[in-house]
């Protein structure tokens, strides 16, 4: 049996290069960048006003002097003339500062009791509330790196040297398929015996949280020629094709067997970890010489979305090149005893809190692999090693969260 750390270096040395895509950048949010981004530009591409006021030489300025008006430069405009000794023109903010001005005076610090002239109450120094040509960006400049993931500012920054077009790596697509004569697609009433399907909508919302598109592959039966032939159409449309239920030990378990029977010899259906243990992993031949991985993830729901996080989503990260395709882990101090003596990996579902002293975990309710109420209730996973003793109250533990915002705050804002 596998550890964790062998099942993903196994896992992870058949990821495929990104593929790069071009696309409008207004529609890149939560894409990753596929090539560096250099800047054609300066940004600003002039100095420039940071606010309303007046464009003065710092050596004219001082309390109780008066200056000259030559007129008044609106943002979008340009500045003709040019200040000299004793005179100043008003700049609105975003304007471009004057030939001969080296500061602006905020309007708040002036008084324009006689027409033509402006009267100062403050002396200025050089540079004061000038925003220099370049100062932000730089033509030449690298302003973001391959493998970034691109968030609101990133798009904004893009904008802001004129980028309308970008590099990111084309999206997995990844094939979902649900197995077992027991489940049913929700909206259909339930039989004695049958349950309604979760996990593939879990893992649906999981595979696009992390960058992928989901493609619902539908439902193979207890049976080997239904689900080879369920799985050769989706790997026949799929980057990746995850299957949930079927790669135990029972009589029913065909999914094993059927992706020998696609030719994708089984590496291996073990990890000591808990919950999760029966996971296979195999490479089926695409039709265009594509290497497409099978994921036989366990059928309790836990365990499913258990292994689709230490296993599928590195790989899907990696396949769109994220140079950390792993999930945040935060220190955080255990509120309860955690009793488990697997002799595995464990991981915990708990929920975080902030305590006066930091982070605080506690219990996200019964650990059950069929609970899929914990995963709702918590924000991550509480790592045990195999050789660690299981946790017990005021332990220092490390949980690995499930996304960035991992704690949840009071309203307003705690200075």
């Amino acid at each position: 049996m596998l550890t964790i750390d062998q099942a993903l270096e196994r896992i992870l040395a058949h990821t495929p290069r990104p593929r790069p895509e071009r696309v409008a950048v207004e529609d890149a949010l939560a894409r990753v960048l596929a090539e560096d981004v250099r800047s054609d530009v300066d940004v600003p591409p002039w100095d420039n006003s940071a606010m309303d006021g007046y464009a003065v030489r710092a050596e004219d300025t001082g309390e109780d002097v008066t200056l000259r008006l030559l007129g008044t430069v609106g943002a979008g405009a340009s500045a003709d003339g040019e200040v000299t000794a004793g005179t100043a023109m008003g700049v609105m903010t975003g304007a471009p500062i004057p030939n001969g001005a080296d500061s602006v005076v905020m309007l708040e610090d002036t008084d324009r009791s006689r027409s033509g002239q402006v009267a100062l109450r403050i002396r200025a120094r050089e540079g004061q509330h000038v925003r220099r040509r370049g100062e932000d960006v730089a033509v030449g400049d690298v302003v973001l790196t391959a493998g970034a993931v691109l968030g609101p500012a990133a798009l904004g920054l893009l904008g802001s040297i004129g980028r309308t077009e970008v590099a990111v790596a084309r999206r997995p697509r990844v094939a979902i398929v649900s197995t077992g004569d027991e489940v049913i697609r929700p909206g259909t009433p339930l039989r004695p015996g049958q349950i309604w399907s979760s996990n593939h909508l879990s893992l649906a919302g999981w595979v696009r949280a992390s960058g992928g598109i989901s493609i619902d592959a539908g439902t193979a039966p207890d049976d080997l020629e239904a689900t080879v032939d369920v799985l050769r159409r989706a790997v026949a449309d799929a980057d990746a094709v995850l299957t949930t239920g079927g790669v135990s030990v029972g009589h029913y378990d065909v999914v094993k067997e059927a992706f020998g029977v696609l030719g994708a010899p089984i590496d291996f259906w073990k990890v000591a970890m808990k919950p999760g243990k029966p996971l296979a992993f195999g490479l089926v031949p695409g039709g265009d010489g594509r290497a497409v991985p099978l994921f036989g993830l366990p059928g309790n729901p836990v365990s499913c979305v258990v292994n689709f996080l230490q296993f599928v989503r590195p790989w899907l990260r990696g396949a769109l090149g994220d140079p950390r395709p792993y999930l945040p882990v935060v220190d955080a101090t255990l509120a309860d005893d955690l009793r488990d003596g697997s002799g595995r990996a464990r991981l915990f579902r708990v929920a975080l809190e902030q305590g006066p002293d930091g982070l605080v975990a506690r219990a996200a309710g019964l650990q059950s692999s069929g609970v899929l109420t914990g995963l709702v209730r918590g924000q991550g996973l509480l790592l045990v090693a195999a050789e660690a003793p299981s946790p017990s109250k005021g332990d220092r533990v490390r949980v690995q969260v499930f996304d960035d915002v991992w704690s949840r705050s009071d309203p307003g804002y705690p200075w």
